[in-house]
């Protein structure tokens, strides 16, 4: 009987044990990375380099920080998407008239190898969004041309990526969605903010907040926008 007792005592010990490192691990995995950008700005720290003079203005959610589009941008060293299966990119963007045709807005990853970028392409009537992604050999872009937007207004956008489909939605309606077969989380690589890493194609406008969530969110879990 003693023998019994402890039996079941150790069984459910580790019964305990594994339902608390599920927990821990599911909490890990809900946790998201959450970038108010005017206090890259306000509070640069050693992780950021800071090109031009972005500067901060006032947006319905708070301060935001503007780029010209010309040489303003923040570099940060790390990147949150880096080892995630499955996440979802969100931004809080203004994209604003008089800038280039194509702008990068976000750019995690390597510069040329594995990365993920959001743009805007720009023309007289408005913008619609370039999402992109690359593993490896493959890559995949999500692009329509009809899909346009206002200029100078808030716009919510987000890339939601999960078993090997890339989603896009803009002010949480879907837009376009493909497939990549062979995506591997991307292992290495830093973050530009208003320029692709390689400083060509600025973004003129201006940007509230970046989040990266380690899940595919859909949009009841969006940002507030």
């Amino acid at each position: 009987m003693k023998y019994l007792f402890y039996l079941i005592l150790a069984i459910t010990a580790c019964s305990n044990l594994a339902a608390n490192r599920q927990e821990r691990d599911e909490s890990q995995a809900s946790k998201s990375v959450e970038w108010t950008i005017c206090e890259f700005v306000e509070t640069p720290f050693e992780k950021i380099i800071i090109s031009g003079h972005p500067v901060l203005v006032s947006s319905p959610y708070g301060q935001a920080v503007q780029f010209n589009g010309i040489n303003d941008a923040i570099f940060v060293d790390n990147a949150p998407i880096l080892g995630l299966s499955s996440f979802t990119i969100e931004a809080i963007i203004r994209p604003d008239a008089g800038g280039l045709p194509e702008q990068r807005f976000l750019h995690m990853g390597e510069t040329n190898g594995d990365r993920a970028l959001l743009e805007t392409r720009v023309n007289e009537r408005g913008w619609y969004l370039d999402a992109h992604i690359r593993s490896g050999d493959e890559r995949l872009t999500l692009i329509d041309s009809t899909l346009l937007h206002p200029l100078n207004q808030w716009h919510h956008v987000a890339a939601v990526f999960e078993n090997g489909t890339l989603a896009t939605y803009v002010n949480g309606k879907k837009e376009l969605e493909g497939r990549i077969d062979s995506f591997k989380p991307l292992e290495s690589g830093k973050t530009s903010i208003g320029v692709r890493q390689d400083r060509r194609d600025w973004f003129k406008g201006a940007i509230y907040k970046i989040r990266v969530s380690p899940a595919a969110l859909n949009e009841t879990g969006f940002l507030p926008h």
